[in-house]
């Protein structure tokens, strides 16, 4: 690896998706003030939405994420046009 090419922050975090709770560790220079032990060893937490363990396209299931009731805004809208 080249020196002086990466920042001075760069270092083993973990990530952890929030919508199963799965954890994986590597490397980043992201900020946070949460930290996690995971096996002993206290990393600093950079909470993710989404990952390759919960993403469709890995998993093979549909997830339909519905904030503040979109979704069923949109299926009444629809209904009503296909009539």
């Amino acid at each position: 690896m080249k020196q002086g090419i990466h920042p001075e922050s760069y270092r083993l975090v973990a990530f952890k998706d929030m919508s199963n709770d799965d954890v994986f560790i590597t490397r980043s220079c992201a900020t946070t003030k949460e930290t996690l032990v995971v096996e002993g060893v206290e990393y600093p937490l950079v909470k993710v939405e989404i990952s390759n363990t919960s993403h469709p396209f890995y998993t093979g299931k549909m997830k339909i994420v519905d904030t503040a009731g979109r979704v069923d805004q949109f299926y009444q809208r629809y209904k009503a046009r296909k009539k």
